[in-house]
């Protein structure tokens, strides 16, 4: 495949142009024109075709072009394209809640809708404010997250995420939260086993907790399946019992944030039904829930948690588009693929198959040092050295190279350089719940020649051996 030129200087001085015009010029990664989609491909104005690797950032999650889905948009837009929650009701957000409460299962009877993750994020925690708020608690306003993690991009979730980066951003100006340690997995402390960190991640939980004062916390929030920040690092079940034990024993909400990881992108419908008994206070969703046809976020919630709030306060502090109907036109349309296909079963046993496939990659190169995750989410992590797992240090870093590469081989992927490598470089491979096992063969035939291309370029900016 050609390489594609940066055609950022054709926008220079002209109104208007690409969004990307606002990144840091120093990303010189180079950005297609997309005109249409299919399955798992992408084409673009000069007809190329590009897998796409990562469902975009982890969102289509049935791919590209479905027309039922569509249709089932333009049917809502022309019924009713619009209704605030504040003044009436519509039956696309009737129906969609109730479609999510039974696919969530007890414990999430009330869903509360969203424009996307960082919004739907910022709802919980507030939804859990108020709730504290209505109990008489108002001391309670510390939300205690991991690092490294990531939880959305407004002021208040960038707070809340787990990236040193944010710090300067945040100083004077919003609120860094407390955080405690990532369970990781790859990168351990000298004398831990991954089940030893893990517990000692919780036991740092319930050491903040009490020295924050019990009493003055609000929530803890965690990814039960990492996302980009951390790789796609799945922490042992230990880790998640233990931590709900440490919040229900100190009184704190436990919220899961499965915007990346929910919507049977794991092999379930929400990452925390592979575990018995382990059920989050709240848990929110987003991205692949309306699959990237429309913007959507969710809050799921137990029906007597909100019963009693509107009985109190209510909760209020929601945005105009929530529960639009159009958004809840789609993802109704893509739950029914998701449910007809069975796309979370599928989304395990492809998975699988592509884990297979990835690791044996990872055995032929010399750069791969870690695939993991769950379902079809998987992180690969890069080394230049497997022994010593020591980083690449290049510029531009190791995922802008493999990224560049990538589209020269018609293969798109998601990745960029998180906490500035201080846990380690990583590129998602989270393909489509559609993708079959034969367009898995073409996905990893595509990295490996991506990744040895790759590999050369670091040999001979002397970044590896």
């Amino acid at each position: 495949m050609n390489d594609i030129p940066d055609q950022r200087a054709v926008f220079q001085g002209q109104p208007g142009g690409p969004q990307d015009l606002f990144f840091a010029q120093s990303d010189t990664v180079p950005r297609p024109t997309f005109i249409r989609g299919e399955g798992v491909w992408l084409y673009d104005d000069a007809g190329r075709g590009f897998m796409d690797m990562s469902s975009g950032p982890v969102t289509a999650n049935i791919g590209h072009g479905d027309k039922d889905i569509a249709a089932a948009m333009a049917e809502q837009a022309g019924r009713l394209a619009f209704v605030s929650a504040r003044q009436g009701r519509h039956q696309a957000n009737m129906d969609l809640s109730k479609r999510v409460a039974e696919l969530a299962g007890p414990g999430f009877e009330r869903v509360l809708f969203a424009s996307g993750g960082s919004e739907a994020v910022e709802f919980a925690i507030k939804l859990l404010r108020q709730r504290a708020l209505a109990n008489e608690q108002p001391e309670r306003y510390h939300v205690i997250t991991c690092m490294p993690s990531y939880h959305g991009s407004t002021i208040g979730a960038l707070g809340l995420s787990g990236d040193p980066a944010n710090q300067l951003f945040l100083n004077g100006f919003g609120h860094d939260h407390p955080k405690v340690p990532a369970p990781l997995s790859y990168r351990l402390p000298d004398n831990h086993t991954v089940e030893t960190h893990a517990l000692a991640c919780a036991q740092a939980l319930d050491e903040k907790i009490q020295s924050l004062g019990p009493e003055t916390v609000l929530a803890f929030l965690v990814e039960p399946v990492g996302g980009l920040a951390s790789g796609a690092v799945e922490p042992p079940e230990s880790y998640l019992r233990s931590v709900r034990e440490i919040c229900d024993r100190h009184g704190v909400a436990l919220v899961f944030d499965e915007v990346l990881c929910g919507a049977g992108r794991t092999g379930r419908f929400l990452a925390s039904h592979h575990y018995d008994g382990i059920r989050p206070d709240l848990t929110v969703l987003a991205k692949g829930l309306s699959a990237g046809y429309a913007p959507l976020g969710a809050v799921l919630a137990p029906a007597d948690m909100v019963d009693r709030l509107s009985e109190r306060l209510g909760f209020g502090y929601t945005h105009t588009y929530s529960a639009h109907p159009v958004s809840a036109a789609a993802a109704l349309a893509v739950l029914d693929r998701f449910e007809r296909e069975d796309l979370a079963g599928r989304a395990e046993r492809v998975g699988a198959y592509l884990r297979q496939k990835l690791e044996t990659l990872a055995q032929r190169s010399a750069i791969i040092g870690d695939v993991r995750g769950k379902g079809l989410l998987f992180g690969i992590e890069l080394v230049a050295d497997k022994t010593t797992k020591a980083t690449i240090s290049c510029t531009p870093g190791p995922t802008d190279t493999i990224r560049r590469r990538g589209l020269e081989q018609g293969l798109l992927i998601y990745a960029r350089r998180t906490a500035g490598s201080r846990y380690g470089d990583w590129i998602m491979a989270t393909p489509p719940l559609i993708i079959t096992e034969a367009e898995c063969d073409e996905l990893v035939e595509k990295l490996a020649t991506t990744l040895a291309a790759a590999e050369a370029d670091f040999r001979a900016a002397g970044a590896i051996a």
